[in-house]
């Protein structure tokens, strides 16, 4: 077997996982956080399932964005893992950081709602949780996409594009056929 046939066996074979498990907490994450964003707008903030303290709408909004950010992430690493290449990499982690980053402002909104106390309904206290297993999952994907940098085994590196070179074969001289052009 080629050295480029073995390229991110062991990677390849971890994404498949992690990007299913982060499409499953990315939807739930994204449908809580609609409803409860709708509960605040229609001025319902004292449903039983809601409640909250002054920064609930920042967790909520940046909940909802590192969401959207996270599924669409998730797309771009699903046509990654099927290209596999250094250039398809970058687009990648890309969009994987960045999403990883509204996800991170959220959870610290989580965590700045929880210090600030009063009455958390269930539904929030749940997309609470959503919210800091999407940080940690998001972080666990991306680390997974540059484990390249470590192991060719693991994956496509972006330090050289061995890769995606395409080699042409040059034909040798005994290969070479006279020309019938009308040039000659």
């Amino acid at each position: 077997m080629s050295l480029t046939m073995e390229v991110g066996k062991i990677g390849r074979g971890l994404m498949v996982p992690m990007l299913i498990t982060n499409f499953v907490v990315y939807v739930i994450l994204v449908g809580l956080a609609a409803w409860s964003i709708d509960k605040y707008i229609d001025g319902e903030q004292n449903h039983p399932h809601l409640g909250g303290n002054p920064s609930t709408t920042y967790m909520l909004e940046f909940g909802l964005l590192g969401g959207a950010t996270g599924l669409c992430s998730l797309v771009i690493g699903l046509m990654h893992h099927r290209a596999w290449r250094s250039a398809s990499l970058a687009s990648a982690s890309s969009s994987a950081f960045i999403s990883w980053g509204i996800t991170a402002v959220a959870f610290g909104f989580v965590w700045k709602e929880i210090k600030m106390g009063g009455r958390r309904g269930k539904r929030l206290q749940t997309l609470e949780l959503f919210i800091t297993i999407s940080t940690f999952s998001q972080m666990l994907y991306l680390m997974l996409l540059h484990a390249g940098v470590f192991s060719r085994k693991y994956g496509p590196d972006y330090l050289s594009h061995r890769d995606d070179t395409i080699i042409h074969r040059v034909p040798t001289q005994s290969q070479h056929q006279p020309s019938t052009s009308s040039l000659e």
